[in-house]
């Protein structure tokens, strides 16, 4: 399976949002990766469907939707009626985990679900049919700019041990946190195919597209 890169928004200059990821699409980026966070599931606060509208208007790329928030039934909805292409919900924060993933297929957005670095990969063992794709966080969600977490190595390769075994190979593992050139290549032997990068595309060392073509690069063949 070809890997993706889905450049993070967290990370972009918020006064020049629609530039930003014009750039990302520009240079080749796979999706946009979107980042919800409501303050009380995680200890940060970002947007809501009205950005994620926007945002559609000036990309034909995949918007990859991360819910990270308490009670994301509520918001299913508006988020793909707002354009989501992927919506990607937390186990943790989740009551009724197969209810609310039936619920983002019925919208006609692709179902995804998170788990943070605590927790074991086997509480997906139910659920594992019904998304296109599992987010392992290998940073705990919040913030950007976080160093990787090494022990969430072996959690992505049981995750694609896992699916193999089922007959679900075309199943995407997505990374999420602490993703540059120098992680990249491990967390795609462990058996990730979609990179989310935030501070290693969207910095002032740099340009997007020289960011993303080193990040590329760096992507064992």
């Amino acid at each position: 399976m070809t890997v993706k890169l889905a450049p993070s928004i967290l990370s972009a200059d918020f006064a020049r949002l629609g530039d930003d990821v014009m750039k990302a699409e520009e240079a080749g980026a796979d999706w946009i990766h979107v980042d919800i966070m409501d303050g009380h599931f995680v200890p940060n606060m970002t947007i809501g469907p009205p950005v994620v509208a926007a945002l559609r208007r000036v990309t034909r790329l995949p918007l990859d939707v991360h819910l990270m928030i308490e009670q994301p039934d509520r918001y299913v909805d508006a988020f793909a009626d707002a354009g989501a292409d992927l919506i990607t919900v937390h186990q943790e924060a989740t009551r009724h985990l197969h209810r609310t993933l039936e619920a983002i297929r019925e919208c006609g957005a692709r179902p995804g679900v998170a788990i943070n670095p605590a927790t074991p990969s086997g509480t997906l063992d139910e659920i594992l049919a019904l998304v296109d794709m599992v987010l392992v966080m290998t940073v705990n969600p919040g913030f950007g700019g976080q160093r990787f977490i090494r022990s969430t190595l072996r959690k992505i390769e049981m995750l694609r041990r896992s699916l193999a075994e089922r007959g679900m190979p075309e199943v995407e593992i997505e990374v999420d946190g602490g993703i540059a050139p120098a992680t990249a290549p491990e967390v795609t032997r462990a058996g990730a195919t979609v990179l989310v990068a935030g501070a290693a595309i969207f910095n002032d060392r740099a340009s997007v597209s020289d960011n993303l073509t080193a990040l590329r690069r760096a992507i064992p063949a």
